[in-house]
């Protein structure tokens, strides 16, 4: 494991691009989706908001292609939060609602992309993480001004929708992004935001009795979190719509713990909102154990439950293995003991879901992300086999461990850049 905590220099937040990204670098998934450009001012049917066209047409004012006008867009806000230059980011988005784009496009077709940017790039070693929450801190303020700015008109004509993040989750700009889609779409939405205890939310849901509750996550390793969580909200009656980097690419985990509906994308959750979703049924309040009957051999418990054990029996084990690591600061020390922990919490995420893909693509994401920096992937091997000695007597987390070895292995060896959609 020496040399691992080098790759752990901040929190690629490639994935807060749209709706339902990551605090820690080795979980940053990226999202967004394309959508369309408007019309000018002097056809904006009535109600409709300053900035919000129908889909399909060409810029008003200049008449420039649509993806040549949205290609410019992006690069020049770039080039703003690269600069940190909030301003020029600000001008730069008004003046593309001025010129006749669509609110909704300037989210998911010119913010989302860019930040899923920002993320590839601090993959890759090209900004650090200071530039990388700068970059995100500008994205969020803007969202916030575009959503005054571009604000329906009119009273929400659609339905309520409660959006949070699961409990942990910190990650709240692809929520944010979400909420403003769903607005402009003429929902009414309850926003709520980051980190959303399950009891705070179910407590929430029962004053204001929303029609549906858009449940976001970005890290995989908050999956069982979001699993309670969806229980709890079916059991009040309330349907869940889930989204998030978490939810795999496919939604598989969505569907495997229960939620009613998943959208890949905010476009595809308001389209998801439009046909409607019943409420759950009596069956909803059953615990949500029934969904996953592997869980009854307990060796998640025991991975999650002993996770600060793991860590320390495994630090304690590299250092006899590695006698580098003796000379280690303790900032040194405490990053790589960090870099054991989410380990740790992707196995035990892999043991939740019973799909060994999460631990063994979390592993090749991390080796990506190590060979950008010039540490080698093979610097995770005695890490895994020390937890393999410590785990031996449980045959689905010794397999886990097993393969997310030969992963490592099986790597090329020369350096790759990851880019977006690396991480599982």
């Amino acid at each position: 494991m020496t040399g691992v905590h080098r790759a752990r220099t901040g929190d690629a937040r490639a994935a807060e691009a749209d709706a339902p990204a990551a605090d820690r670098p080795v979980a940053a998934v990226p999202a967004g989706r394309p959508g369309a450009v408007g019309a000018a001012d002097g056809d904006r049917p009535p109600g409709q908001a300053d900035g919000d066209r129908p889909p399909g047409q060409a810029d008003g004012s200049t008449g420039a292609p649509r993806a040549a006008l949205l290609s410019a867009a992006r690069d020049e806000l770039w080039k703003a939060v690269d600069a940190r230059d909030e301003p020029s980011a600000s001008r730069g988005v008004f003046g593309l609602l001025d010129s006749g784009l669509a609110a909704e496009d300037v989210l998911l077709e010119v913010i989302a992309p860019v930040q899923r940017k920002v993320g590839a790039e601090w993959a890759a070693g090209r900004i650090t993480v200071a530039q990388e929450h700068a970059a995100t801190a500008i994205h969020e303020r803007v969202i916030a001004a575009l959503a005054h700015r571009s604000a329906p008109r009119t009273g929400p004509s659609g339905v309520t929708v409660t959006v949070a993040c699961v409990e942990g989750e910190w990650h709240a700009l692809p929520a944010r992004i979400l909420a403003e889609t769903l607005r402009l779409r003429g929902h009414a939405v309850d926003y709520l935001g980051a980190q959303v205890p399950t009891a705070h939310l179910i407590a929430h849901l029962r004053r204001t009795a929303p029609d549906v509750a858009a449940l976001s996550s970005s890290l995989p390793t908050r999956l069982p979190t979001a699993h309670a969580a969806i229980t709890a909200v079916r059991a009040t009656g309330v349907p869940v719509l889930a989204g998030g980097a978490a939810f795999a690419p496919d939604g598989r985990y969505a569907r495997l713990l229960g939620a009613d509906a998943w959208a890949a994308d905010a476009r595809e959750a308001a389209d998801v909102l439009s046909r409607g979703l019943p409420r759950p049924g009596p069956d909803a309040a059953r615990p949500a154990a029934e969904d996953l009957p592997h869980l009854d051999d307990q060796e998640y418990t025991v991975v999650s439950r002993g996770k600060r054990r793991l860590v320390r029996h495994t630090l304690a084990g590299l250092e006899r293995r590695l006698p580098a690591m003796l000379s280690y600061s303790e900032t040194q020390r405490e990053r790589t003991a960090e870099d054991l922990a989410h380990i740790v919490d992707f196995l035990a995420a892999a043991l939740y879901t019973d799909d060994t893909t999460l631990f063994t693509g979390f592993l090749d994401w991390t080796g990506g992300i190590l060979e950008a920096r010039g540490v080698p992937a093979r610097v995770l091997l005695p890490g895994l086999d020390l937890l393999r000695q410590e785990l031996r007597d449980f045959p689905r987390t010794l397999d886990l461990l097993t393969q997310g070895a030969d992963t490592l292995r099986g790597r090329d060896p020369r350096p790759t850049i990851p880019g977006p959609g690396t991480a599982p």
